[in-house]
């Protein structure tokens, strides 16, 4: 399996004009999965060999401004350069409790529309993960009200015996999240590849004893 990682930006706090907000890009495949999305992440993809149309899949690790600013405007860049087609797969999008209320919100205010489908899986905390006076219950944002665009996806809870949260699974790796301490809660992203057996030539063998 061939994976290759491009650093879009690593400043912290706010962009400047020789380092982005937080982003990065593994591209497996053809496939593009964007970690993090910074003020300026659009700009910092143009600049690069990638190209923003192959983003399939997206994973936030906390909600503050410097790695979430960039989505919503990424979101609906995507939309512009995409037509209308129900058959498309969705771009997932992976992050803490309270990103489908921002990205939903975001786009409300904002008179924007997806044309595009678009899944967003929440990742419940634990109350551990930041300092107490820090912690906010996102668990009823945006409870009984109807979005005009409402994103569907998954609510994921942690998994005690595994200790972190299983978001996705194919033939080639596993994906999983992790809790880690910050001021807000905050996670961690492990892709892990799964064993390849062999290939043998049993004739082979057979003829070399």
């Amino acid at each position: 399996m061939s994976l290759e990682i491009t650093f879009l930006g690593t400043g912290s706090a706010f962009p400047s004009p020789a380092r982005g907000a937080s982003a990065l890009v593994l591209r497996r495949e053809g496939q593009c999965w964007l970690f993090d999305c910074g003020e300026g992440t659009q700009t910092q993809l143009m600049r690069s060999h990638l190209r923003a149309a192959r983003i399939t899949k997206i994973f936030i690790t906390h909600l503050h401004g410097d790695h979430i600013f960039g989505l919503p405007g990424l979101l609906c860049t995507l939309s512009l350069q995409s037509s209308p087609d129900a058959s498309k797969a969705p771009v997932d999008i992976y992050g803490p409790l309270g990103l489908r209320s921002f990205l939903g919100r975001s786009l409300e205010l904002s008179h924007s529309q997806l044309l595009f489908p678009c899944t967003v899986h929440e990742l419940v905390p634990t109350r551990d993960q930041c300092p107490a006076e820090e912690f906010r219950d996102f668990s009823g944002l945006d409870r009984g009200e109807a979005l005009p665009q409402a994103l569907p996806g998954r609510v994921l809870h942690l998994d005690p015996g595994e200790d972190s949260y299983l978001l996705l699974e194919d033939e080639q790796l596993v994906v999983r999240a992790f809790r880690l301490f910050h001021r807000v809660p905050s996670f961690g992203f492990v892709l892990e590849e799964k064993p390849r057996p062999g290939k043998l030539n049993v004739q082979k063998l057979k003829d070399l004893g």
